[in-house]
Parts: C-alpha cells; sequence; structure tokens
C-alpha cells in the first residue's frame, strides 16, 4: 500500500444515502416516557431511542393525529 494518495484530481460526488441519514434533534421528554421507552427496550434489546423512532415514524405514515380534551375553564392551551 502506498504511503500517500493524490486525491486531489479526484472528483467528489454527493452522497448517495443522504436522504436517508437522521437529523440530530434536542426533546424535552418526561421522566415516564422515557422510562416506558428504556423498559420496552430491555424487553426487546432494540434501543429506546430507535424505538421512539419507529413509534413516531408509524404515527407520522399513519397520519395518525392527537386528540385531547382540555378541561373546561381552561382559556389558554399549555404550551
Amino acid at each position: 500500500m502506498r504511503d500517500h494518495y493524490d486525491f486531489s484530481k479526484m472528483k467528489g460526488r454527493k452522497n448517495p444515502y443522504l436522504k436517508y441519514l437522521k437529523q440530530p434533534v434536542t426533546m424535552r421528554l418526561d421522566r415516564d416516557t422515557v422510562l416506558y421507552f428504556r423498559s420496552m427496550s430491555e424487553d426487546t434489546g432494540i434501543p429506546y431511542q430507535t424505538l421512539i423512532n419507529l413509534y413516531l415514524r408509524d404515527c407520522a405514515i399513519s397520519q395518525r393525529k392527537l386528540q385531547i380534551k382540555w378541561p373546561p375553564g381552561k382559556a389558554e392551551q399549555p404550551a
């Protein structure tokens, strides 16, 4: 194997799998939610972040909408 390779003449090209890569995000989740997915992770052997991603992907694919009923007298929805 050569000690030095000259890559200066190579043509660059975009990563064809770029659209399939995951995007890192920061989320705040309830402790109970994280504990739930971590316990599922121990049962299945699948990392808990992957389980959360699979669940959210399933919701997105099936276009599931969250239905929340706020208690009477609440003028504003919590942030």
